[in-house]
């Protein structure tokens, strides 16, 4: 199977995002010791809008890890939704959803 790892890990005041990155760590490490075929995008280092396209293009399954920040994603996580899945339309998705082709 193709995974792909989104650490949605953010260094932010007095936490530096250990624990996150720990989890997406293992995750890693397990699924290649099952033989699962891994790609990964650390959020909070940068990405490249087209490349993260072609994973989600790529991908059978996506395992988002991230911390919750009063209830929600971090911000960054947030950012690289907006602009992959936006970016995506036309080859991620055909429609928006508000009416049937």
């Amino acid at each position: 199977m193709n995974i792909l790892l989104l650490d949605g890990g953010k260094a932010f005041g007095h936490s530096h995002g250990g624990l996150n990155r720990t989890l997406h760590k293992k995750a890693k490490e397990v699924l290649t010791a099952l033989g699962h075929n891994v790609q990964e995008t650390v959020i909070d280092a940068g990405y490249d809008v087209e490349a993260e396209i072609e994973k989600f293009v790529w991908m059978d399954a996506v395992i988002w890890q991230m911390p919750g920040w009063w209830m929600h994603e971090p911000w960054t996580v947030k950012k690289y939704i907006d602009e992959v899945l936006t970016a995506g339309h036309g080859k991620l998705y055909q429609s928006d959803g508000r009416h049937r082709a």
